[in-house]
């Protein structure tokens, strides 16, 4: 099963039952997208070895130039919310800035920005090589957020990895017509992280092995 997670007989013993099940439901696995921009600038180890070092679990990884057909299932047009909402943040943005969205954009509707957002999202993806991984460990999808920091680099904090590594906003990317380059790609939630993983990678490249952190962290 795809969320089940791997432990050997020695760690079962060592632990116990009654620990071993508290430790099972906090865990999850989250996918995470070097985007193009970090493949580019040479981050990829630096990135990686963050989300390890804080003892997350590389369970799954490949390098692939995703196609249009995946990038569009990655960013689905049906997610109507999640379009305005992006649209809606433009238009924020915009007014805050001070500026003409509709000079800009060609349009003040939610919708229709959210949707041209998408496109320049998935034409991005499309762009180069990504890094595609899979964590593992307890709260995984949580941790790996905080880690990332903010999706606005602009608002990243500092020691997070869009903070320490670029400084993006959505208003540049608005004005430039092209994404927010904020290196990598986190899954919001845990049934988002298990309905993109399904998209990515299959069960067979799914791995199962026990960590150092394991009994560190379950002591």
């Amino acid at each position: 099963m795809r969320q089940k997670t791997a432990v050997n007989s020695k760690f079962v013993q060592k632990l116990g039952k009654t620990k071993l099940n508290r430790y099972t439901k906090c865990v999850e696995k989250t996918l995470i997208i070097l985007k193009p921009d970090s493949v580019q600038r040479g981050l990829v180890g630096e990135i990686i070895s963050r989300f390890e070092k804080a003892g997350l679990k590389l369970v799954a990884g490949k390098m692939v130039k995703p196609s249009e057909d995946l990038a569009g299932k990655h960013y689905p047009d049906e997610r109507r919310e999640f379009i305005v909402g992006m649209g809606e943040k433009s238009l924020a943005n915009y007014k805050e800035a001070g500026l003409d969205v509709k000079k800009d954009l060609g349009t003040s509707d939610p919708h229709e920005i959210g949707l041209k957002i998408r496109r320049w999202n998935m034409e991005f993806l499309m762009s180069g090589p990504v890094m595609a991984i899979v964590l593992e460990g307890p709260h995984a999808v949580e941790v790996v957020r905080k880690i990332a920091g903010n999706t606005l680099p602009i608002k990243a904090d500092p020691g997070t990895i869009r903070g320490d590594y670029s400084f993006d906003s959505a208003l540049l990317g608005n004005m430039g017509k092209r994404p927010i380059r904020n290196l990598v790609h986190a899954s919001g939630n845990k049934e988002e992280a298990e309905h993109e993983i399904k998209l990515w990678f299959t069960d067979e490249e799914l791995h199962a092995y026990d960590t150092v952190h394991q009994k560190h962290m379950t002591a």
